[in-house]
């Protein structure tokens, strides 16, 4: 399995703010493994963290802004793209104002000190979101929209359509993260002359000038307005006498303000929390639509993470009755799973086929066939025995003993004919011979039981 990553070392840039015009130091650091990203206002007392993930949106003009409780952090979306196509899980960012500074209003000086400082392969496996059916979010206020299909790899493709002689259609696409650096990293953020005043009178662009934006000039104006809006934003006055975009350094590519937009979906969707397998499509993207699309992922998400993996009954599995027999000493009429499916460092899957022969049916209930919730919770704890015994060189020599059962649920029945899958990960370490779990009883993807279980592994006198 591949290995999370995070950086090598520390590394910091410093800049204006986008719409706050502040000076701004951002620094990225190592986490540890499971840490995802976080974002840290080293300004504020306490120094409080935020996770950077799609809940914690909570606007999206002209950038994506995240918050918990009164502390934000906003136009993070570029520093997320770099993090996300480098591939790193997990990193802490600390700011010491409410923005990340927008530099060159790309993505590139974020690349290219994650070259710099190296990335570091932890010893924890990734996990991924695997996209198994379509999943689609549509703009209720307008054209846009994001659909995502299944793929073994991540790629995106982007159309942006605006009512604009200089941009109106461009396409752009990502086949391979491994393309970022060089096709979309450099591409700067646009905006159009003709909007600028409105965002200036709604408190944003401060800190934009031609060095961190590509300004385009569709609609012809006199020269006094546009004198009157380089005021505004503290630039000198420049003489344009056609239609087209202006800036100091031109442009990287034909397609470049596409490019941004792709490069600010894959920031955008970097809030979900993994990498994802999965072919992205565009249309019309901005913060709004990507983050509410995000949102949904993320759902979708964490009800993956409880019901995957799916069960296929046609494949061999990892362990069949025999080699289960091997690890645990329980036997008929106890030994309550028949096959293990997977087996990972800290999580494993069981299958229990309930049949109408088993002997609790006679008593529980005569006419009303129900699996004993306590046979759940004990099946539960042979498949994280199986987990924490496979470790072992001798397994035959030790039991797994409940210490302690928490937060135990029992959401439906399970019935004759019923196919019980048991997921049960570790929570933490295993420390002295404990294992801490989590653990869930599946039925046709609904969950029929939860516990979160302590256990001992005891050599047997």
């Amino acid at each position: 399995m591949p290995k999370q990553k995070t950086l090598k070392g520390s590394f910091s840039l410093t800049g204006k703010g986008l719409h706050t015009g502040l000076n701004v130091t951002v620094t990225f650091n190592p986490a540890p493994v499971n840490t995802g990203y976080k974002f840290q206002r080293i300004d504020l007392e306490g120094q409080p963290i935020i996770d950077a993930v799609a809940e914690n949106v909570v606007e999206t003009s002209r950038g994506t802004v995240i918050a918990k409780g009164d502390v934000k952090v906003g136009t993070i979306e570029h520093a997320m793209a770099a993090l996300y196509a480098y591939e790193i899980d997990n990193c802490i960012i600390q700011v010491d104002q409410p923005e990340v500074p927008i530099l060159d209003g790309s993505s590139l000086l974020f690349v290219n000190e994650i070259e710099k400082v190296g990335i570091e392969e932890q010893n924890y496996d990734k996990e991924y979101f695997v996209v198994n059916k379509k999943l689609e979010y549509k703009d209720p206020d307008g054209g846009s929209s994001i659909v995502i299909l299944p793929s073994d790899e991540f790629s995106v493709i982007v159309h942006v359509d605006y009512p604009s002689c200089v941009l109106s259609n461009q396409f752009a696409t990502l086949d391979s993260l491994s393309d970022f650096p060089k096709e979309i990293a450099g591409c700067r953020t646009f905006v159009f002359v003709r909007e600028i005043e409105a965002l200036l009178k709604n408190n944003l662009i401060k800190g934009g000038d031609l060095d961190n934006a590509i300004v385009i000039y569709d609609k012809p104006m006199e020269q006094n307005e546009i004198d009157g809006l380089t005021d505004l934003i503290g630039m000198p006055h420049i003489q344009v006498s056609q239609l087209g975009y202006l800036q100091r350094k031109p442009l990287m590519f034909e397609n470049e303000p596409a490019r941004h937009k792709l490069l600010d979906v894959i920031g955008d969707l970097a809030l979900i929390g993994k990498p994802i397998k999965g072919q992205v499509i565009a249309t019309c993207p901005g913060h709004k639509v990507n983050t509410e699309f995000s949102k949904k992922l993320f759902k979708t998400l964490k009800r993956q993470e409880i019901l995957f993996p799916e069960y296929d009954p046609s494949k061999e599995p990892l362990m069949d009755i025999n080699r289960i027999k091997e690890l645990l000493p329980h036997r008929w009429p106890f030994l309550l799973i028949d096959k293990i499916i997977d087996l990972k460092e800290r999580g494993v899957v069981g299958v229990k086929n309930v049949t109408g022969n088993e002997t609790f049916f006679c008593g529980h209930f005569p006419g009303e066939p129900i699996m004993p919730g306590v046979l759940l919770v004990e099946a539960m704890a042979q498949t994280g025995g199986i987990l924490v015994l496979s470790r072992l060189d001798d397994p035959q020599n030790y039991s797994t003993y409940f210490l302690k059962i928490d937060n135990v649920k029992f959401r439906n029945k399970v019935k004759p004919g019923d196919t019980v899958i048991f997921k049960l990960d570790l929570l933490t370490d295993i420390r002295r011979g404990c294992a801490y779990m989590k653990g869930y009883a599946i039925v046709a993807d609904k969950i029929v039981a939860e516990a979160e279980f302590l256990a001992q592994v005891s050599k047997n006198k």
